[in-house]
């Protein structure tokens, strides 16, 4: 045994994003000992990047704004794959944290007359998102781990988990590596909870840093969690195109919401002929009907085409782009300074105004940016209790991203931030009462052998696979057959494509010693990438219909009979398989409300 570092807490945190810091926050709050794993340095979380506005409908910029609204529409972005529950708890509660926010000194963008300011985004029937600029998740980073800090959480930085273990059915520790040097460090806790984040590094396309490698989900699912509706994968309909090194990174959604407008390569503004039958009504018909909204003009609240929602912006755009109307380089135009002063741009959206500077020499207030789809968020998850984030495994929690429920088959852009906080709030306190309840329990040093033995299993061989390579194959088949148009046909082939790829990734090798090692850090991260990649393959195989992110080209029409229920991943016999999950039902008072001006 090698393990020369042993941490005992009350509740460990997993993850330091928004909802790591806040669970984090919430069971320190209880008195307990905490200790807040970050697999990066803390502040690099990828909450940072949800630039545009954190979600809630605090009524202040449109009175007629309340929690009713933001539910209906979440649940109508969502396709009826929510949880209603997680979606009506979300709603009504958003606006306190937000203001919890402010209230531990988060500088939210004021209106004239001094109140919080929200701006438009797509899927909102109103202005909702409070702001800071287009650096919104930054801020509430900085808010958030100042605070947790404050508050005496023990951190533990650069630090990745590799496994969580179980005694006697209850989460009961889990075993990490310090980058810097590769040496073990085990991690015991009465109670865990994971907020780990996404999967989107499964892609080649991607808005996602190398962190996300779907860690959270693999581990739960190993010690007995459910996967959910992972077939649920969002493609931003905005990530830049050009040049090739900066492909996938996200335009924020803001600018669109500050009246950034979508053409093809012949001028037209092509959004108005992809509006939805469900949303017909709900949207400007019209060039001068859509810039009278964004002048202010907003009393029918008929919005631009261009605040849809996501899935419809993104399948929009690759539409065009395989019409043969695409700009140069595979993408579309989005163009704000058609719309707005360079003084209002850089003053709306500095960050956007300076990566396309930096990276693309692009003056976005004077030129149009080329933009198209990128790999972003999954809907689908860990599947938890609605209203305490628990796992199927006792004392194992989850929130945030890695967690499925709230968002249902298409998130709303801004709803992620305010979930982080919501549920990473519900699941710090639930945590913390399961711990008070429990005991640490001992964890046996021949399952620690085990696990230290298979994270090592690559130095013993030699001359075996690269993992760069396995990695660029698993990109390359997630990016041609599980991407935003599925077949089954390719989701087959890429199931047995990614499983071949588990096998080859048994017989890789890495050499060198283990601090900073990148070659064996991608081994480690791939048994993850390449256990939740063949769930999203599973389950999108599965859905035979297309609803929301999930787009199946042999059959592209919505089946009702689908929303009754979600995909549900197991292992059954050793063997991943999905089963359909019913959909708790909605009660009538609520499915009047979701009905509401349809």
């Amino acid at each position: 045994m090698e393990i020369r570092e042993r941490y005992d807490h009350d509740v460990l945190v997993i993850g330091a994003g928004g909802a790591g810091l806040r669970a984090a926050i919430a069971a320190q709050e209880e008195g307990l000992s905490v200790g807040l794993v970050c697999k990066s340095l803390l502040g690099k979380a990828h909450t940072v990047m949800a630039e545009g506005g954190i979600a809630a409908a605090l009524g202040v910029v449109r009175d007629e704004d309340n929690w009713r609204v933001h539910f209906r529409d979440t649940m109508r972005g969502g396709k009826g794959l929510n949880d209603y529950r997680m979606a009506q708890i979300h709603a009504t509660e958003a606006p306190d944290r937000v203001r919890e926010m402010e209230g531990w000194g988060a500088l939210f963008d004021r209106t004239d007359d001094g109140r919080m300011n929200q701006r438009p985004f797509g899927g909102h029937t109103y202005a909702r998102l409070a702001h800071v600029g287009d650096r919104t998740g930054l801020e509430l980073i900085r808010t958030l781990q100042d605070h947790a800090v404050h508050e005496g959480a023990d951190v533990y930085m650069e630090c990745t988990i590799v496994k969580l273990f179980a005694v006697d059915g209850r989460v009961a520790g889990a075993l990490g590596y310090w980058r810097p040097t590769g040496e073990f460090v085990l991690f015991r806790a009465r109670s865990i909870v994971l907020a780990t984040g996404g999967i989107g590094k499964a892609w080649k396309v991607t808005s996602n840093s190398w962190e996300y490698s779907g860690d959270g989900m693999a581990m739960a699912y190993d010690l007995g969690a459910e996967l959910l509706g992972l077939e649920f994968v969002q493609f931003h309909p905005t990530g830049m195109v050009w040049p090739p090194s900066v492909r996938g990174t996200l335009v924020t959604e803001g600018v669109r919401g500050e009246g950034g407008i979508l053409t093809n390569s012949e001028g037209e503004r092509f959004m108005f002929r992809y509006v939805p039958e469900m949303f017909q009504g709900d949207y400007a018909e019209t060039e001068d009907e859509a810039d009278r909204w964004v002048g202010g003009d907003r009393v029918n609240n008929r919005r631009p085409p261009e605040l849809l929602t996501r899935d419809v912006v993104a399948k929009a755009i690759t539409a065009e782009v395989e019409a043969g109307r695409g700009s140069p380089h595979g993408g579309a135009f989005l163009d704000i300074a058609a719309k707005r002063s360079p003084e209002y741009i850089k003053k709306k959206l500095p960050s956007m105004y300076h990566q396309f500077k930096e990276l693309a020499e692009v003056d976005i207030t004077a030129q149009a940016m080329e933009v198209g789809p990128t790999t972003h968020y999954v809907m689908g998850g860990i599947k938890v209790h609605p209203e305490t984030a628990e796992t199927a495994v006792p004392g194992l929690y989850a929130a945030g991203e890695v967690a499925a429920g709230l968002h249902g088959g298409n998130r709303l852009g801004g709803n992620s931030l305010s979930d982080l906080v919501v549920f990473g709030k519900r699941a710090g306190e639930a945590a913390a009462k399961s711990a008070t309840a429990a005991e640490l329990a001992e964890i046996s040093e021949s399952d620690l052998e085990t696990a230290i033995t298979e994270s090592l299993a690559p130095f013993q061989r030699q001359g075996g696979h690269n993992p760069f390579e396995v990695q660029e194959q698993l990109q390359r088949v997630m990016q041609d057959k599980v991407g935003i148009a599925r077949t089954a046909e390719g989701l087959q082939e890429a199931i047995e494509d990614v499983r071949g790829l588990r096998g080859s990734l048994k017989a890789c090798s890495v050499s060198g010693d283990r601090a900073y090692n990148p070659g064996w850090n991608t081994w480690l991260d791939l048994r993850s990438l390449l256990l939740v990649s063949e769930a999203v393959a599973i389950s999108a195989l599965g859905r035979e219909e297309t609803r929301g992110a999930h787009t199946r080209i042999d059959f592209p029409e919505t089946d009702p009979e689908q929303q009754k229920n979600n995909t549900l991943v197991t292992e059954e016999d050793g063997r991943m398989v999905a089963r359909k999950d019913p959909i708790p039902v909605v009660p009538e008072d609520l499915q009047t409300l979701i009905k509401e001006g349809v």
